[in-house]
């Protein structure tokens, strides 16, 4: 389906199903969208886009409703509100050509993560003789042996730097689309910010979300939370070493216990858990409040961040074998994937609903 009919669609469907849910208001106080929704008689293309992005699926609302299926009206609100999502990140999402691999996700991301990884490899292969692979190298500088350092600092700088720039015109586009006015203020920035942090949406008060079924679960909250805070780590890892090799001129590999290798080793060992978790989440729960085709989707981005924590791991064991060299590529490769579908994956979530989230907490002020 064509793209603006597509989303035309989603609208229509969510707009439908939030009228219902505004003149029932049995689910009064299950998340920060039904708050949110009762400010509101009518709900505008950009509002029900917004109430869409402010949710975290923690689908409390679909086992509780009394006009879910197999009533006529068919309410779904979590799989409605999942499919407008997708139709939203590519709408906002930029520039426009690759905003549209959010139609066929799962078969992108596992395409990009290939060709990426061969890439790196070949180019690991033909610019270093291959006697480089045949034995043990250690000590700083090492990884530099088998790809050059500028090869590797300026293809990371670029694709990454693309990325940054591609979500901030999207979040941007997102702000402007959902009529949330001017700049937000402080007070909202932070109280949104400690959502964020907190997960506290997804905790569903103190009994928690319906992760798997009908009953109560903090296990998708706790997952997110190693997978966040294991992300964060690992990208202050990354910041520190940095700072060793422009500011200290201390070059990679560093030892077992420095800075970097130990927030690396925390984050990863957090974010192998999360994605690991949450796959298996995706594969037990219940899919009927689930959008079934944006399952390879989900599981796709959770499977790249898992194997880019995971094969970083590795490398770090392994790094003084005959091995290092295969290891650092298919790590590096892992990692530009990454770098490149971060704008064009589930990953643009996080950046909506946090703009979502400065919006409700602007509200509630």
């Amino acid at each position: 389906m064509h793209s603006v009919e597509n989303l035309a669609s989603e609208r229509r469907d969510a707009r439908r199903a939030l009228e219902i849910c505004n003149a029932c208001r049995y689910c009064e106080g299950y998340c920060a969208v039904f708050p949110a929704m009762e400010l509101r008689r009518a709900f505008s293309d950009g509002e029900v886009d917004y109430l869409a992005n402010l949710c975290h699926n923690c689908r409390g609302c679909y086992y509780a409703c009394q006009f879910a299926p197999p009533h006529e009206f068919g309410i779904n609100l979590p799989r409605t509100f999942a499919q407008l999502r997708a139709a939203t990140y590519e709408e906002y999402g930029w520039p426009r050509p690759l905003a549209r691999s959010f139609r066929s996700n799962g078969l992108v991301l596992s395409l990009v993560t290939a060709l990426a990884i061969a890439l790196v490899v070949f180019l690991t292969l033909g610019l270093r003789e291959n006697e480089a692979f045949s034995g043990p190298l250690d000590g700083p500088g090492a990884f530099y042996t088998f790809i050059p350092y500028a090869l590797m600092v300026g293809i990371s700088s670029a694709t990454f730097g693309f990325s940054l720039l591609a979500l901030l015109i999207g979040a941007v586009r997102f702000w402007r689309g959902t009529d949330s006015g001017g700049v937000p203020g402080a007070r909202s920035l932070l109280r949104a910010l400690g959502d964020v942090l907190t997960l506290r949406h997804l905790g569903g008060g103190s009994h928690g979300c319906n992760d798997l079924d009908e009953s109560f679960s903090q296990s998708r909250r706790w997952l997110h939370h190693f997978l966040f805070y294991g992300f964060a780590l690992c990208f202050a890892s990354t910041s520190v070493a940095a700072f060793y090799d422009h500011g200290l001129g201390l070059q990679a590999p560093y030892p077992f216990w420095s800075l970097p290798v130990v927030l690396g080793t925390v984050g990863g060992i957090g974010m192998v858990i999360g994605a690991a978790g949450l796959f298996w989440l995706k594969l037990v729960g219940d899919a009927t409040p689930a959008s079934p085709n944006l399952l390879g989707a989900d599981v796709g981005l959770i499977f790249l961040l898992g194997m880019t924590a995971l094969t970083g791991l590795v490398l770090l064991v392994l790094r003084a074998t005959p091995a290092m060299g295969v290891l650092l590529a298919v790590h590096l490769g892992f990692v530009l994937a990454f770098f490149l579908l971060m704008p064009y994956s589930r990953f643009v979530h996080g950046v909506y609903r946090t703009a979502a989230l400065v919006r409700y907490a602007r509200e509630r002020d």
